[in-house]
């Protein structure tokens, strides 16, 4: 979702390439032919499901592949995308699903592309990912067994990106692979500080500057809550940013971002596993109880019990890394306040962009309704679900 550092504007340009554009940039900067291309959903990037033509001459390589098109104000930022994919390859040789990055004719990860759009020139940062399996895990009902493992995932991502940032800092900096190899290379590990994202709208300690798209919302109840809520995470969790564990957060583990495959149990049950994890755009230094935080409001989305999912993702996360009690108290605030920026961003950029409204509004379909719940229930009541939930996946105790 991310729309680059600093509070979002006009000047940002979502990219509007057409499927020959896209065609044309696959072939002139990796020099691969498309057979098929069509365009896949995006917030504010621009993004193309692209099939490889395959000759005789051209056996090796991707088949199946995504063109990555950022919008001008992440492409701003090369050193920010770079250490992103990196960091996605990173994973994937610690054993993540996640893409691999393929280089350019020129031996580069990303290559910037420039389009005349009649008044001016603009400049876009183009990527080709490998094309990963699977549907996302909106599209399927979602058991508490699965709600637990995407806890774990989420957790083991962090802690993963935790060892990274020492002994592993110089890997992060290699080049990714083409297919199994990894092509040796020297990257400084400092690029890990452009992760430090001070003003990024998306990063979860940044809830009071959605104070300037406000307005979006119009003059309602909605707007009421959502200034409750931002007052709140000012006087209780900024005053304890301190206690919280840093690490460096995914931040957008949400149902489309995560992509399951099933197969069949011995007993004929369909069996669910994570076969991709999408979109490092909003990667930046948070908290281990933000990324909790957010996954836990993701996947409330689609939930027909959406305040029973807390548990079974915070049990999972605990598995792994188990919260302080000063983070476990900041949960339920963290939880409603990645409500409020995903709906009042959302609204903000139908503004912008009302031809993706349908894209943009998934989260407002049942996000309001689902905030308004936690609301009207209160912190205590919905903590005690969250907590004896989790409790019961400990070692002795009955589900």
């Amino acid at each position: 979702m991310s729309s680059g550092d600093g509070q979002q504007s006009q000047a940002l340009t979502k990219p509007a390439f057409s499927e020959v554009q896209a065609s044309a940039i696959v072939d002139s900067v990796f020099g691969l032919k498309v057979s098929k291309i069509q365009p896949l959903p995006s917030y504010d990037d621009q993004n193309f499901h692209v099939c490889i033509s395959r000759t005789k001459d051209t056996t090796d390589g991707p088949n199946e592949c995504v063109l990555k098109i950022n919008n001008t104000e992440s492409s701003k930022t090369p050193d920010l995308i770079e250490v992103q994919s990196h960091i996605m390859m990173f994973l994937r040789a610690a054993g993540f699903p996640t893409a691999s990055v393929y280089r350019t004719k020129g031996d580069h990860i990303t290559s910037l592309t420039s389009i005349d759009s009649g008044s001016e020139i603009k400049s876009y940062l183009v990527r080709l990912l490998t094309y990963l399996p699977g549907r996302p895990i909106a599209e399927i009902p979602i058991s508490s067994q699965l709600l637990y493992e995407i806890g774990r995932l989420a957790a083991k991502l962090d802690k993963t990106l935790e060892h990274s940032e020492g002994q592993h800092a110089g890997q992060i900096g290699r080049k990714p692979e083409w297919r199994q190899g990894v092509h040796p290379g020297s990257q400084c590990s400092n690029q890990l500080s452009s992760l430090h994202r001070e003003n990024f709208i998306w990063n979860l300690k940044n809830v009071p500057l959605l104070e300037k798209y406000l307005y979006a919302l119009g003059q309602n109840r909605k707007r009421e809550i959502v200034e409750q809520v931002i007052q709140l995470f000012k006087d209780e969790v900024m005053t304890k940013l301190s206690h919280f564990r840093e690490c460096i957060n995914h931040g957008d583990l949400n149902d489309h971002n995560i992509l399951i495959e099933s197969s069949k149990s011995a007993c004929g049950d369909a069996v669910y596993q994570v076969s991709g994890i999408l979109d490092f755009d909003d990667m930046s230094y948070g908290y281990y109880v933000f990324e909790v935080a957010i996954t836990i409001m993701y996947m409330m989305i689609e939930s027909k019990t959406p305040i029973q999912v807390g548990g079974h993702v915070l049990a999972g996360f605990e598995s792994v890394i188990p919260l302080t009690p000063v983070e476990r108290g900041a949960l339920f605030l963290l939880v409603c306040s990645r409500f409020c920026q995903s709906l009042v961003l959302a609204a903000y950029s139908c503004h912008l962009y009302p031809e993706n409204e349908e894209y943009l509004m998934i989260t407002a379909k049942t996000g309001w309704r689902h905030l308004q719940q936690m609301f009207d229930m209160g912190q205590k009541a919905v903590e005690e679900i969250w907590f004896e939930t989790a409790k019961s996946y400990e070692p002795g105790i009955s589900m």
